[in-house]
């Protein structure tokens, strides 16, 4: 059953990181978006992109978000380049969002990573 789509989860470490109750090295943000450095990267650029409103996983997304989710993916390449990737063909970036235990997704707010840089990396 999917649950509640809330503003906002008072005990989300995510949703404390877009509230400024826990610090976090910023890459941007707007109305819709914030989006910062991953506290354990597994690559040379690894940031997480999330949605500000709290979305608990991929699984809760509806017809309803696919302009944010859509402007997330967009503006990922111009951020991973700002953020030290190199550019495509030869460079590049990976995009993932892990949904539910067995997606491996660890915070319950839905995030995506985007990680790039010179391989070999820690994971992925």
């Amino acid at each position: 059953m999917i649950e509640q789509i809330l503003q906002s989860d008072p005990d989300c470490l995510f949703c404390k990181i877009v509230a400024g109750k826990i610090p976090s090295k910023l890459v941007y943000q707007d109305e819709e978006v914030f989006v910062f450095h991953d506290i354990n990267p597994w690559a040379p650029v690894h940031f997480l992109m999330i949605p500000k409103v709290h979305i608990p996983s991929m699984a809760h997304v509806g017809p309803e978000h696919a302009g944010l989710l859509g402007r997330m993916m967009a503006m990922a390449p111009k951020l991973a380049l700002q953020e030290g990737c190199n550019p495509y063909p030869d460079g590049g970036f990976r995009i993932l969002s892990n949904t539910g235990a067995e997606g491996r997704q660890e915070i319950h707010h839905l995030h995506i990573h985007v990680m790039g840089g010179p391989r070999p990396w820690l994971r992925g």
